[in-house]
């Protein structure tokens, strides 16, 4: 895998947001890992995770206009990747959703830039595809397009029917889904270090039973 991938797994690990064990997910399943963006919760980590998101960004070629982060994961995701895109050349404006309307002031659902032209979503994961849907349909209703969306780990495994939820947001909406990682790193990382052929293994059965 490139460089910046290996890093972000090896980043993800350090910073305990990539955990190994058991772990019950929103579908139910037991996941021998878990990955909680949550904890990217201090300055420096989310200084190197917007670093490794405008990374995936402009290794995709994906053309846009504006950021967008969706309440309330996407909002810190959004300015860090902003923050790094302009240390990188690139000074793109952001915006991002309230989850309520405000009815005082400047109003409406939206803050910081208009949603113009191609605008795209980032966030942490693709669950069950509603953070992506509302920010669709947010985006739309301001008459600009959908350009595609960012998340930081593909976890490749089947959503309600044959195909990942990724998957099914690539064909519902027609759009690029790209990811910082996906499971095949992950594996990747684990096959590379001697001390974890047991969440290899693990990861592996789970991968037989639900991947895609």
């Amino acid at each position: 895998m490139s460089d910046y991938r290996a890093d972000f797994v090896e980043f993800a690990v350090t910073s305990k947001v990539l955990c190994f064990g058991e772990f019950k997910t929103k579908a139910g399943r037991m996941s021998p890992y878990f990955f909680n963006a949550g904890l990217f919760n201090d300055g420096e980590k989310l200084k190197r995770l917007g670093e490794f998101y405008a990374k995936a960004i402009l290794d995709s070629g994906i053309e846009f206009d504006v950021l967008f982060g969706p309440a309330y994961k996407g909002i810190p995701l959004a300015a860090s990747i902003a923050i790094a895109l302009a240390g990188m050349g690139r000074n793109v404006p952001f915006a991002f959703n309230r989850k309520e309307a405000k009815d005082h002031g400047e109003g409406g659902t939206v803050v910081g830039a208009k949603l113009a032209g191609r605008v795209l979503i980032v966030d942490d994961v693709i669950s069950a595809g509603t953070s992506v849907r509302e920010s669709v349909e947010l985006i739309r209703a301001a008459g600009a397009q959908a350009a595609g969306v960012v998340i930081a780990l593909d976890r490749m495994e089947r959503g309600t029917g044959a195909q990942s939820a990724v998957q099914e947001v690539r064909v519902q909406y027609a759009i690029p889904v790209v990811a910082v990682v996906t499971l095949d790193n992950l594996v990747e990382y684990l096959e590379h270090d001697a001390n974890r052929q047991a969440e290899l293994s693990a990861v592996a059965a789970y991968r037989a039973t639900y991947g895609v």
